[in-house]
């Protein structure tokens, strides 16, 4: 058995959990409370619920529910879309009907929906009008991501000149097939002035990649998360993200039905730490500071509380989570 304890995990991508899609035009605030509660009992003491592409009034509809929560475990907002690739792989499950062209004036519609709380903004870096709203964005203090993107190395590069900070979950939001090189992860990859935020259950990266990409990027610019949907935390069986029908499997896959395009996950924070100490042998501390400190900095705050977890002896099995709003 393994176990460790530190600072409380912070998710910096989380879509839905034990049964809650964010997502959801029906969803209730009450619903997304008792989601929350359930994520904290998972060892998350801060995470940013993520809005996927949608119009400006469903975002606006969704970030309202979230932050009329008013649960300390909110540290902002993540907007994921609708400023991506249009190309089916790129687009990943983001519907086609509401991805769009990046805007300055629709960002700053949805921003203030959201009382200023959009803490982070994945785009794609080769759509039109897509550095403008980095550079706006940067200015309003929100911290910018590349993903579901089809970029080549100079829009990368012309990006992260304009503020661009992080690849979100490298290694996916791409088609399964890529030329060999150069292509849009090793352009990523190979850039110093980009964290890389990484999908660590089985299915969205094996262990080989994920330990290469660790090596590459290095630990202290890799952050874990768990693009986690309502499955997570959930039986296996049917599920909903943002209106597309998927499934978890027993196995924890999510992907639509006889799609082999993944839809999120059904991962755990302290599931994702186990498999990433196991796969790149790195010290358990070194993993859980990419799970808690780091993501917790790069969005300019400190983790909110305390976390022990133990495992099995290969990490794949959480046996025991406990934590606490306070520190020890």
């Amino acid at each position: 058995m393994r176990e460790h304890a530190g600072p409380a995990f912070v998710d910096l991508q989380v879509n839905g959990f034990a049964g809650v899609d964010y997502n959801a035009a029906e969803v209730t605030t009450a619903q997304i409370a008792e989601s929350f509660a359930a994520m904290e009992a998972t060892g998350v003491g801060l995470c940013l619920p993520t809005i996927i592409t949608s119009t400006t009034a469903h975002f606006a509809a969704c970030a309202r529910r979230i932050l009329d929560t008013r649960h300390p475990i909110v540290a902002g907002l993540h907007m994921e879309g609708p400023y991506i690739s249009p190309e089916d792989g790129f687009r990943g499950a983001h519907p086609l009907a509401c991805v769009t062209e990046a805007c300055v004036d629709d960002f700053r519609r949805r921003q203030d929906a959201a009382d200023g709380r959009i803490r982070l903004l994945t785009l794609a870096a080769e759509v039109p009008g897509a550095l403008a709203v980095i550079e706006a964005a940067v200015d309003m203090g929100v911290r910018v991501a590349l993903g579901h993107t089809h970029a080549t190395a100079a829009q990368i590069a012309d990006a992260v000149s304009a503020g661009a900070t992080l690849s979100t979950h490298l290694g996916n939001g791409c088609p399964a097939v890529l030329p060999r090189h150069p292509n849009v992860i090793w352009d990523q990859l190979a850039d110093d002035a980009l964290h890389a935020s990484l999908i660590v259950d089985g299915h969205h990266l094996p262990a080989s990649t994920v330990r290469a990409m660790v090596r590459a990027k290095t630990p202290e610019r890799c952050l874990l998360v768990t693009d986690a949907i309502m499955a997570a935390g959930a039986p296996p069986g049917p599920y909903r993200l943002a209106g597309l029908d998927v499934v978890c499997s027993e196995d924890g896959r999510v992907a639509a039905p006889g799609s082999a395009t993944l839809a999120g996950s059904a991962l755990t924070m302290p599931r994702a730490v186990g498999l990433a100490t196991a796969w790149t042998t790195l010290d358990v501390g070194v993993v859980w500071a990419m799970a808690s400190t780091q993501p917790a900095r790069y969005i300019g705050l400190e983790p909110r509380g305390h976390t022990r977890v133990r495992w099995s002896d290969d990490g794949g099995r959480v046996l025991e989570v406990a934590f606490s709003p306070t520190k020890p």
